[in-house]
């Protein structure tokens, strides 16, 4: 908090001597400045008032700095400057800043660096959202770790948040497993006892199916039969498609539980067709005129809506069936309360942190097999909804939000976070047995078989990082070693998929995300358990009351105690624009200043009992800062590694 408020005190100086000088009114920022010499805040008032008055920004600097000066008493602000361009610069006493700093740490140690942006606002997200045929490949696990990091996040700044995960028991996919149990031989069972149920579907059934399709036209008939009675939700054939859909649903939740994310509700595809919910949105977008029946043309006979900037975009045929984005549009007024609630909830099973995670559920349905009687929750009605699918997804994203817009979700209240696809390292692909050629990577596809298991990577990082561990910790049981060596590769592949720009392809490297140098979740790791490991070492209690802060004077140690004063500035931040990689950068920035300040300066070999006390008192500090970072990560802090 502190770095927050010497920016607000900058601020607050400023726009007094503005009032003072009969200047007018103008926005202006107050930031860090691009180099050090400049200080640690600068400020760019001046050019904007210098549009006004016609002053040079210098003049209007000088000025201003007087007036600036006497009202910087008794602040974090330790001096401030005019620069010849026009900036104004500040400097912080770090004597004060030291001190408040790092005794809010040390007091607030469970809660440092949350901080109340959200007041109470209920954000609903949607992720990971799998067809129910296969397992989560790599690709999926770059939606899973984004939409769970972000619910972390948006729940440290206290906003209220439900997470949900869609599940399309009633499309093609699912027809096509069907087909392969039912008309193609495959037996229901794994061959291979050790094989999990969702691997067997869609490396087996499902990749192999589509193969047969091409040599087998009657049994591409049958998909469609049987996608008919899925949908139809009557017959044998949906019954048993219920009874696989879940299935496989339940070993995809054991993947997405071993990295560590959780959701709050399971919306079925099947509850909102038999829900009528397209009907009731049907007939707001009716009398809202967005919807409307052409007459003419190539889409005579079908209800359109008008995209703007875009060719309009067909919701119900000629022959009455829906298209695709006629169950999206429905689902999205639901999550966001525009049409009334139509689902029953229940209890679906109990998740890895102990939470209770819900499905939805309609008297009768053919997914009401669960145990635990109706629950009286709310989980729709947010006032911010964020769904995270592919960026493929972007132009029917824009149509769904454009559409809402005029049905009274008005303003930024839909937002599709999109993001880029996960492509395997020649390497990697090698590791997992992937023939690629001379290629230095490879796009997956499920259909295909080009792709690999999200728990075959967990797997294979799991058994590097075992190996590590036990190299350095020979003395460890095989409890410990596996407890470690599988925290150790969630970290790996979570801090990996984060840190990395939403709109970029990931190249999925194996040996570098388990490095313990450099950009890497097990480097945060080491950093933590170095940091814990000197606390150890010292055999003594850090005593906040008596620690003299001020003593710390070191370029690393100031440099260290300004990035622990940001926490809350960056979690702000990566909430607000919706971007865990921010808060990566700055775990993986905080974890670099603390490797240098170690190197700078002696800790327990110095002689000077009032400075090592405080410098104990700093390095437990950081430990405080980037566990707390690394929760809202999603990724353990180890004691030892």
């Amino acid at each position: 908090m502190t770095f927050r408020l010497l920016k607000e005190q900058a601020r607050r100086a400023v726009e007094s001597a503005v009032a003072a000088a009969n200047y007018p009114s103008v926005e202006f920022d107050v930031s860090e400045p691009p180099r050090k010499e400049f200080g640690d805040l600068t400020c760019n008032v001046t050019f904007r008032l210098s549009r006004h008055t016609k002053k040079p920004p210098a003049k209007i600097a000088a000025e201003l700095v007087e007036r600036i000066k006497p009202s910087i008493q008794d602040t974090f602000v330790l001096s401030v400057e005019p620069h010849p361009a026009g900036h104004i610069n500040f400097k912080a006493d770090y004597a004060k800043i030291s001190t408040a700093t790092l005794a809010q740490v040390l007091k607030n140690s469970d809660t440092y660096g949350y901080y109340d942006s959200g007041k109470g606002q209920r954000v609903v997200i949607e992720h990971t959202s799998v067809n129910p045929n296969k397992a989560l490949h790599v690709g999926h696990m770059r939606n899973v770790i984004i939409g769970d990091a972000l619910y972390r996040i948006m729940s440290a700044t206290n906003h209220r948040t439900t997470v949900l995960n869609y599940i399309d028991d009633s499309g093609l996919q699912v027809a096509d497993i069907v087909v392969g149990f039912k008309f193609a031989g495959f037996p229901v069972e794994p061959p291979d006892r050790n094989q999990k149920f969702d691997h067997y579907c869609g490396d087996d059934v499902y990749v192999k199916i589509n193969e047969m399709y091409e040599k087998d036209p009657q049994l591409a008939e049958k998909r469609k039969l049987v996608l008919k009675e899925i949908e139809e939700g009557k017959s044998e054939i949906a019954r048993f498609a219920s009874e696989i859909t879940l299935r496989v649903l339940k070993e995809q939740l054991k993947s997405c539980w071993r990295m560590k994310a959780r959701y709050d509700l399971l919306n079925f595809e099947s509850h909102i067709v038999v829900s009528k919910l397209w009907g009731r949105a049907f007939e707001l977008l009716k009398k809202n005129g967005i919807a409307r029946f052409e007459t003419e043309g190539k889409n005579k006979g079908c209800w359109v809506i008008k995209a703007k900037d875009e060719e309009d975009k067909v919701l119900v045929r000629s022959d009455g069936t829906t298209t695709y984005i006629a169950k999206d549009i429905p689902y999205a007024a639901w999550k966001l309360g525009l049409v009334d609630d139509p689902f029953s909830y229940r209890k679906f099973m109990d998740q890895w942190d102990g939470s209770t995670l819900y499905a939805t559920a309609l008297d009768g349905s053919r997914n009401n097999s669960n145990s635990g009687g109706k629950i009286d929750k709310k989980f729709n009605g947010g006032e911010r909804v964020i769904t995270i699918i592919d960026s493929r997804q972007a132009r029917l994203q824009r149509i769904i939000s454009q559409v809402l817009s005029q049905i009274g979700a008005g303003g930024p209240r839909y937002y599709h976070l999109g993001y880029e696809s996960v492509t395997l390292s020649s390497e990697t692909a090698k590791t997992f047995g992937i023939d690629i050629g001379d290629r230095q990577f490879v796009h997956m596809s499920g259909r295909k078989g080009i792709y690999v298991n999200a728990d075959y990577v967990l797997d294979t990082l799991h058994a590097k990082a075992y190996e590590e561990v036990k190299t350095r910790n020979p003395d460890f049981t095989e409890q410990q070693l596996n407890s470690i060596a599988e925290e150790i590769a969630i970290s790996a592949i979570r801090y990996s998929i984060i840190k990395q720009d939403l709109d970029k392809i990931i190249t999925f490297d194996v040996k570098e995300s388990l490095s313990l140098e450099g950009d890497t979740g097990p480097y945060l790791q080491y950093a933590y358990a170095r940091s814990q490991s000197i606390l150890e070492k010292s055999g003594q209690s850090v005593n906040n009351d008596a620690a003299r802060f001020d003593l710390l004077t070191h370029e690393s140690e100031i440099a260290l105690i300004k990035e622990i004063a940001k926490l809350d500035l960056v979690v702000e931040d990566a909430a607000r624009s919706l971007s865990p990689k921010s808060l990566a950068r700055y775990a993986y920035s905080l974890a670099t200043m603390f490797n240098l300040f170690y190197e700078k300066v002696p800790v327990l070999k110095e002689e000077n009992a009032d400075v090592r006390m405080a410098r104990l008192a700093l390095v437990r500090a950081f430990g405080v800062t980037l566990k707390n970072a690394l929760v809202m990560l999603g990724i353990t802090a180890l004691k030892r590694m």
